[in-house]
């Protein structure tokens, strides 16, 4: 028997799922239900059309609609303290979905509070990650919460029955053939799933790509820009200072001319599936290359060595959900105390899909010309190698002796 809910909030982006959901949860639970969306950048330019998506969710069933814009939030809270810590999860998925979806549970617990709802719902799959985080998060803000999860309670088992329930109710719903694979845009990335992309071995279709060109399109001349950094913190591009929104957006939009960003990976999601994502991230792809460039000049050695081993960690818990979480909070102390140092400008070159380092300079920088030259020097004693071998390769000598 289902729970007495009077008022849920439902995380909405009026694709199909949550379209149907709308319905469904009124249907089961005879309650209202509020739709949230959080503009986290979808809207760009040749994307989502959010009016269009509140005029859905009312038309679908939705007693109101809340739509915030949180593409600044967005990037200075949660997208920067993610790219000071250099997160990369398995070697190349740059995490935009992962950290996009505490901020929405986020917001959605806030117009909880605000209407005084007792229910909050998703319209992530029993199979996926997204489930996850958006319950670790409801569930570190309010513990008491009720949790309304459609895909893991109805029967409906496919998106053609979603598709067959949504004609059924007459509920609007676009056309799948044209684009048979899912998928998710932020200010930060696109990804693809699904559909055509289920076989690893299947390229993905060129026309799939929003952000950016194919490399073999992109223009025959490479791109110069530099990027300046403060305490970890890209500021600028090319001197010009922005916001930290409007400079993802900047960087999306020359290094998707230049098509760089571009990743496909099958990786391991928390529930224990493997599952073949394809993404768009031009502008954090430069801003990870750049980030290092200027890391490499700045930063103690011990320091950062110390900090690489712990960036798998970090990646994992952004990926699996646990961004408010103790441990998550006590690896970003570490990460940003790593970065006080990491001011600077980076110079990168583009070109058909690459993205280079070309130089990079700091006022912090630890890097002396006098002690790395290959020329005559006065400040480093070469001799003194001779004992800092020795003494290093006692241990591996006394293997020899012993017979290993």
């Amino acid at each position: 028997m289902n729970p007495k809910i009077k008022k849920v909030v439902l995380a909405y982006s009026g694709g199909l799922d949550t379209s149907v959901a709308i319905r469904w949860i009124k249907e089961t639970y005879g309650c209202e239900v509020i739709a949230f969306c959080a503009d986290l950048g979808q809207s760009a330019p040749g994307g989502e059309d959010l009016a269009a998506v509140e005029k859905k969710a009312l038309a679908t069933g939705a007693s109101k609609v809340y739509v915030e814009d949180l593409r600044e939030v967005f990037a200075k809270d949660y997208l920067f303290p993610m790219l000071r810590a250099n997160a990369v999860y398995e070697g190349g998925y740059l995490l935009g979905t992962s950290i996009a979806r505490p901020l929405i549970a986020k917001a959605q617990m806030e117009v909880v509070r605000r209407e005084k709802a007792d229910a909050v719902s998703h319209g992530a799959t029993g199979k996926g990650n997204d489930q996850v985080r958006f319950e670790l998060t409801y569930l570190s803000i309010d513990p008491s919460i009720k949790i309304i999860a459609p895909w893991r309670e109805w029967n409906l088992d496919s998106r053609q029955s979603l598709i067959d329930y949504a004609r059924k109710y007459k509920i609007p719903v676009a056309a799948t053939k044209a684009r048979p694979y899912s998928m998710d845009r932020n200010l930060f990335h696109v990804s693809y799933e699904g559909g055509v992309l289920e076989d690893p071995w299947a390229g993905p279709p060129e026309e799939m790509f929003l952000l950016t060109v194919s490399p073999q399109k992109a223009p025959d001349r490479p791109r110069t820009i530099e990027i300046t950094y403060d305490g970890g913190d890209p500021t600028a591009v090319d001197g010009e200072k922005l916001s930290p929104a409007a400079l993802i957006a900047r960087l999306n939009e020359i290094g998707g001319l230049h098509g760089i960003g571009r990743v496909d990976l099958v990786e391991n999601r928390y529930v224990g599936i493997k599952s073949r994502g394809v993404y768009e991230t031009p502008g954090g792809t430069i801003l990870q290359t750049a980030h290092r460039a200027i890391e490499s000049i700045t930063m103690d050695r011990e320091v950062m060595h110390l900090r690489d081993s712990l960036i798998p960690q970090y990646a994992e818990l952004v990926y699996n959900g646990y961004w408010f979480s103790p441990e998550r909070e006590m690896l970003q102390t570490a990460m940003d105390a790593a970065q006080k140092n990491v001011s600077g400008v980076a110079r990168l070159t583009l070109y058909k899909g690459n993205c280079t380092v070309a130089g990079r300079k700091s006022d912090r920088s630890l890097y002396n010309p006098e002690l790395a030259t290959f020329e005559t020097d006065t400040v480093y004693n070469q001799r003194l190698a001779e004992g800092f071998i020795r003494l290093n390769a006692l241990r591996l000598q006394q293997r020899v002796k012993k017979g290993k």
